[in-house]
Order: structure tokens, then C-alpha cells, then sequence
């Protein structure tokens, strides 16, 4: 008798979908629990294995934290004593977890310790909400499992709410393929003096990576063939987050900083664009392979409950606020969108792409944005968030094209919000974008096309960590693109990372950048140091 794969089951079954129904709440759960094997009886329903019968070390993958309250942190960890493995070396049986956290590396002050499960379902991974903190504070905590200690990660709090808090530093970083080179710009960012890393998504990409590497090029080691593939099931979309984690370098920079992430279109497929793929597969067929990579998502980030997905959804977006001085309103800006225009990549823009009905963020999204704005008391109103904000023309002349993957191929989405944030009484809007592979820093224009309208804000754009490999410090592009957005500020084509340091009178940011990404060890340089008034929005030289 012939069995069919688990994957064309999956096929099968989208097939015979109602696609409405699919949509639906009710339809996305039975997929989830279709796809992704949940038990009827819930998590529960598997039995115990006591962390005394794990041979091998299970925190392989390190630890993290992210979304700081000021009352509260959100710690992550996932046992995975062979994390090459499907299964990561692991039955199927939950896993009991102590965690502690205390004021110092030594744990001599423990303020808050429990203990919890890593279930099977969810890959054995941990996701402790530790509330009943001190505010804006630092910690350190661990894990622990029968005779195994995780490393220690180090934390801190939000500031109070109300409270006026003088200086906040704020790292930004995205796109990090793993078969492009070495995350050396995380081993640098684990030892910068910030208070929260901003990740703007690509945090890995779907496409396979060979037996060396890519160009990383290893002749210590060979990857075994199962990353060899592009990743479309859970298993797949699990496993890579495994690889990448096995990266020590970014471990490093998560055990010693609190992450807020988002994620753009790679942690799915490229420029896939809300239940649209990139290829001609049917959409109830690509929400079953959305469901499963945003599932394997929640499983290897340090996100909270409230973005624990159903099937093929996810409420990513999300508001974080370090007292009076600065709101973090976090996009999601793949989601909800409409398809690209004019078959996406760069064009001529018209009447397709400038429709108004057009949106990036979803109608839902676009007025949680612009009623968060309304309420806030923050000197600085940062979006973190995936794509270029600012246009950008290819050339300067009148036969520019423009991306139709990013705001410019979404202008009235992008409108809305600029006359949202007006209408709002935002004076210091700053956009944190990736996805481009290079540094930015633009001018905000109240009108593009008209270079000596208002300037409404700023616009940091953080480089890749390796996508693209080595890259220049003058991209071939460079005299166009300067020469074509007179609101274009800096612009540099090294790998690396951006610091943004907000005070109350002033915003500062420093564009980092290593020298190269296929050898490792590179050192960090300061590539460009700008800054903004509060109140007189616009990039200067530092």
C-alpha cells in the first residue's frame, strides 16, 4: 500500500477548502491543528520526560527575551539537544523547566523564579511572561533542566509609564541569510551599551543552504543535506530557525539584549503579500505553508501569548511604550497587504499602483497606527517596521521607476499615514526600516515630489547583517539614487547594524558596518553619525 506525504495531504486538503471558510477563524484553526498535528486534547495530552534522562545538553540554541514592559520581560529558550534533528533529539513528552531571575550574573539576588513546560507541540519551546518586575532595570536570568543550566541572558525593564526617562539606546538590525556569511556584526552588537534590539525581519530566508555554507565556506564541518532545500513545511521552517540559531554569534547578541522582533517576507517566502505568493500555487494551498513558517515563527522568537498565530494569522503588530520618551508602534507590513502592483519589482508608477484603495498595513492596522498616535504623550513616535518609507527614484530623471515591494508602490497607504501622524500632533516621527540591504537615512517629506515641501520626520534604514554578501561602502547605484531623492541623507552599501540613540532634545544615529561577511572576525566601524532635533525634524551630520 502507498502512502502520500504528509505535505500533499496538506495539498490535498486545501484543495477541497473553501477558500472563504479557509479564512475564517474557525476554517485557519482546523488547518493549524490539520497541519501542524495539534492533539484534540490540547497540550496536555502528551506525557512527561523528566529532565534527568536528557543525556546531552539541551540549550544548544541558547536564550533570549524581547518585548520589555516596565513591569515585565518575555524569556525564550528551546531544548534541543540535537537541534539538526527533526525532532531535536527529543520524545515526544513534555519537559518540566526551571527558570530564575535575579539582579546579578551570580544569581545571589533571585527576584522572580517558577517553573514551566516545554511541550512537544510547540517544538519544546519556552515562552515565560516574568511579571512583578522592577521598572527599568537590568536582569539576568537562566533555565535550568535535570542536571542542565542553560547560559545566562541579561534583560532589562521598560521605564515607567509617565516616567521621564533621559536617554534611550536602541540598536536596529535585519535581513540575515545565513548562506550569505558570518554574523560578525552580532558579535559586536552583544557588546554595545543599548537598552533593546529592534529586528526589522528577514530574520532568516526560506532559500536552501548547502553543505558549506554558502559563502560562508566551511571546511570544518558539513550541514547535513535536509537544509539543502527550500523550506515549506514546519519541519523545514523549524529546522533552518535551528541552524540559525546555532549561530554563536547571534545567540550572543540575544543572551545579552531584549529583542523586538517583526518579520518581513523571507521568514515565509519572498515577497509573498498578505494570502498572495510569489509563485502560481493556489492561495489556499500558500496559507497552509504561511500557517506552518508562522507557527515555527512563535516557536523561535521571544514574542508573547497575544501573538501565539491561529493557522495562517498572526496579530504581529504591537505597541511598546519607555515612558514619556519615546512609543514603539511595530508593523507588520506583509500581512494584510495588497498585492504589489504592476507585478511587483521596480516600475513605472501609475494608475494601479496610486489606487487609493491600496494598502500596506490593512485597514485594522492603519487605524490602530493612527489611534495609538492620537493618545500618545511620547516626545519621539518611532515605526519599527520592514520597507523603504521614503521614495525612492531609480534615476534622476522623469523615467524613474520605483520599488513596488516597499511604500512607493503603496503611496496612498503611505499618504494616510503621514497625514495621520499630522492630524495626531506627532512632531518627532522617526520610520525604522530594513529589507534593503544597505544604510539610509532620509528626510520625511510631506510631499515627495516636491523637494522643498515640509519635512514631517526621519527615516533610519538599517543594513543587512550579511544578505548580499560583502557589499560596498558606494554602491553601483550610488550617484543615481543621491542625484534622484534629494531627501536621501546618507548612503552606505556595508553589512552591519544602526544605533539610535534618543535624548530629549535630540535623536542620534550611528550607521555601523563591518568590512566583510564571507571571512570572519571583521572589525566594526562608524560608517556615518547623524542626528535630529526634537521638534525640527531632519537628518544632520553628527
Amino acid at each position: 500500500m502507498t502512502h502520500s506525504s504528509p505535505q500533499q495531504e496538506l495539498r490535498d486538503a486545501a484543495r477541497h477548502t473553501d477558500r472563504r471558510r479557509f479564512l475564517t477563524v474557525t476554517g485557519a484553526a482546523a488547518a493549524l491543528a490539520f497541519s501542524v498535528g495539534l492533539p484534540a486534547a490540547g497540550t496536555a495530552s502528551a506525557g512527561e520526560l523528566s529532565g534527568h534522562r536528557i543525556g546531552e545538553n539541551p540549550f544548544t540554541l541558547g536564550v533570549a527575551s524581547g518585548d520589555p514592559l516596565h513591569n515585565s520581560v518575555l524569556l525564550w529558550t528551546r531544548l534541543a539537544p540535537r537541534p539538526f534533528e527533526p525532532d531535536s533529539g527529543l520524545p515526544h513528552a513534555r519537559v518540566e523547566v526551571h527558570w530564575e531571575v535575579a539582579h546579578d550574573e551570580r544569581f545571589t539576588r533571585i527576584v522572580r523564579r517558577g517553573t514551566t513546560y516545554a511541550h512537544p507541540e510547540f517544538h519544546h519551546s519556552v515562552h515565560v511572561e516574568v511579571r512583578g518586575l522592577a521598572p527599568d532595570r537590568v536582569f539576568h536570568y537562566r533555565f535550568r533542566t535535570g542536571r542542565w543550566t542553560s547560559p545566562t541572558g541579561r534583560t532589562r525593564t521598560a521605564p515607567p509609564p509617565g516616567a521621564h526617562k533621559r536617554e534611550l539606546a536602541l540598536a536596529a538590525v535585519s535581513c540575515q541569510a545565513y548562506h550569505d556569511g558570518y554574523f560578525t556584526a552580532y558579535r559586536h552588537l552583544a557588546q554595545e551599551d543599548v537598552d533593546v534590539v529592534f529586528h526589522l525581519g528577514d530574520y532568516l530566508y526560506e532559500y536552501a543552504v548547502n553543505a558549506t555554507g554558502g559563502a560562508r565556506a566551511y571546511t570544518d564541518r558539513t550541514l547535513p543535506a535536509l537544509f539543502n532545500r527550500e523550506t515549506t513545511t514546519l519541519e523545514d521552517y523549524r529546522l533552518r530557525y535551528a541552524l540559525y540559531k546555532s549561530d554563536p554569534d547571534l545567540r550572543a547578541a540575544h543572551a545579552a539584549h531584549p529583542f523586538v522582533v517583526t518579520w518581513d517576507d523571507h521568514e515565509t517566502e519572498n515577497n509573498y503579500a498578505g494570502d498572495t505568493p510569489e509563485n502560481s500555487v493556489p492561495p489556499e494551498e500558500f496559507l497552509i505553508r504561511r500557517a506552518a513558517a508562522y507557527r515555527a515563527y512563535w516557536e523561535n522568537q521571544p514574542l508573547r501569548a497575544p501573538q501565539r498565530p491561529t493557522g495562517p494569522d498572526m496579530r504581529l503588530y504591537r505597541r511598546l511604550n519607555f515612558g514619556r520618551l519615546a512609543q514603539f508602534d511595530v508593523l507588520d507590513t506583509r500581512q494584510y497587504r495588497s498585492d504589489q502592483a504592476y507585478g511587483d519589482g521596480w516600475r513605472t508608477p501609475g494608475p494601479e499602483s496610486e489606487d487609493p484603495r491600496r494598502t500596506l498595513t490593512g485597514a485594522t492596522q492603519e487605524r490602530w497606527l493612527l489611534d495609538g498616535w492620537r493618545r500618545s504623550h511620547a516626545t519621539w513616535n518611532i515605526v519599527p517596521q520592514q520597507v523603504t518609507f521614503a521614495q525612492r527614484r531609480d534615476v534622476p530623471t522623469d523615467a524613474f521607476k520605483l520599488s513596488m515591494d516597499s511604500w512607493d508602490g503603496y503611496p496612498a497607504s503611505r499618504d494616510r499615514v503621514i497625514e495621520g501622524a499630522e492630524r495626531a500632533g506627532v512632531d518627532n516621527l522617526m520610520v525604522l526600516t530594513g529589507d534593503v540591504h544597505v544604510s539610509y537615512g532620509f528626510d520625511l517629506k510631506r510631499d515627495f515630489d516636491d523637494p522643498d515641501s515640509r519635512t514631517v520626520g526621519t527615516e533610519i534604514v538599517t543594513t543587512s547583517i550579511t544578505s548580499g554578501k560583502n557589499g560596498s561602502e558606494k554602491p553601483s547605484n550610488y550617484n543615481n539614487l543621491t542625484r534622484a531623492n534629494p531627501h536621501l541623507k546618507f548612503y552606505n552599501g556595508r553589512r552591519g547594524y544602526a544605533v539610535i540613540t534618543l535624548q530629549e532634545r535630540q535623536a542620534r544615529a550611528d550607521f555601523r558596518t563591518v568590512s566583510a561577511v564571507t571571512t570572519p572576525g571583521a572589525p566594526i566601524t562608524t560608517a556615518g553619525s547623524y542626528v535630529t532635533e526634537a521638534g525640527d525634524p531632519g537628518l544632520k551630520p553628527a
